[in-house]
């Protein structure tokens, strides 16, 4: 008899709401180059809805286990395979040769997971398994923005637009580490009063507050003849209606940091700001190795701690994704595929 797992299951494009949990997926089959993870840890991310509704020129192989966050420790590895044991903690590159865990092929939201030897990376011992989720994606591609790209620098005015988000928690964390001075803004003031916990030194409430207006306000209307208003560097994942707003707060030959729309890929531009203040539209892409292991040595070293809104079992999936979906999560839900409901 053919063994079996538990699992989260996307069989077609639609809503948070038909996924399926599932007790008898099929357990992952050991191929040439390549371990079975035992997943102890898998975060959500605000892609996994993209993936769920469907992305234009992304063909998704159903049934699919999405997730792509996984850390754990190998359970089986093939013949082939070297440098490696069983038992040993693993953290997972999302990418997994062309494909990507969780979209293209099975991810982290199952007890196992095939992964190939190359993508693997040691995770420290003092680093948990929670903690090593919530890095991959969300943090691996604030670091590759900010740290890797060198777009943020000591004394920095920055401003974090979906700053309770995880890109944005992990955007706050590491500017502040480069010594900015960070102003989150969020939806509402419980989430901003949370953001002044982690760090930031500012909040703005977007939704009864024009971040422009705060702008010209706190930090000065930006001039074409003078760089010591408006805002150094903004971060903006967003786009949407954000992105006009944006282009009016950051300074005189300040920069805007790009790596991802999730509001809207293409918003209302207006290009007379971007050369009459000499913008820098700064796109970031993705991530690497280098960005996950310098992660986890700031984690191990207690540098950097990742903002984590909740731990849940497989069976808190479903809602877990609403609560992405809906914004009503600060930093990452992460799900333990062998907790008990």
């Amino acid at each position: 008899m053919s063994k079996t797992m538990r699992a989260v299951v996307l069989d077609a494009h639609g809503d948070v709401d038909d996924l399926r949990l599932t007790d008898d997926h099929p357990y992952p089959a050991l191929e040439p180059g390549h371990v079975v993870v035992r997943v102890r840890a898998t975060s959500l991310n605000y892609h996994d809805i993209f993936t769920v509704k469907g992305m234009p020129g992304i063909r998704i192989p159903f049934p699919v286990v999405p997730g792509l966050d996984v850390v754990g420790e190998i359970a089986e590895l093939a013949d082939d395979v070297e440098g490696w044991e069983v038992g040993d903690r693993v953290l997972v590159h999302p990418l997994r040769g062309a494909d990507l865990m969780g979209e293209t092929v099975d991810g982290g939201l199952a007890q196992y997971s095939l992964v190939a030897a190359e993508q693997l990376i040691a995770l420290p011992d003092n680093v948990t398994f929670p903690q090593a989720a919530a890095l991959p994606v969300a943090y691996g591609t604030a670091h590759r923005m900010i740290v890797d790209k060198q777009t943020i620098k000591a004394g920095d005015k920055v401003l974090v637009l979906g700053a309770s988000g995880g890109v944005g928690t992990a955007s706050v964390l590491l500017a502040k580490k480069l010594g900015a001075y960070v102003v989150a803004a969020v939806g509402s003031h419980d989430k901003g009063e949370r953001m002044l916990e982690i760090g930031a030194d500012e909040y703005i409430n977007y939704r009864d507050t024009d971040f422009y207006e705060w702008t010209k306000e706190h930090v000065g209307k930006p001039s074409r003849i003078s760089a010591d208003t408006g805002f150094d560097v903004i971060v903006n994942y967003t786009g949407g209606d954000t992105w006009k707003p944006t282009l009016k707060s950051v300074k005189l030959g300040g920069k805007i940091l790009v790596c991802g729309a999730t509001a809207g890929f293409d918003p209302k531009e207006d290009l007379r700001y971007i050369w009459t203040f000499e913008i820098q539209v700064i796109g970031s892409n993705g991530f690497s190795d280098r960005d996950f292991r310098a992660l986890l040595d700031d984690v191990s070293a207690g540098r950097l701690d990742p903002v984590i809104d909740d731990v849940v079992p497989l069976e808190g999936a479903v809602d877990a994704l609403r609560r992405v979906r809906d914004r009503g999560v600060i930093g990452k839900i992460v799900i333990d595929p062998w907790a008990q409901a």
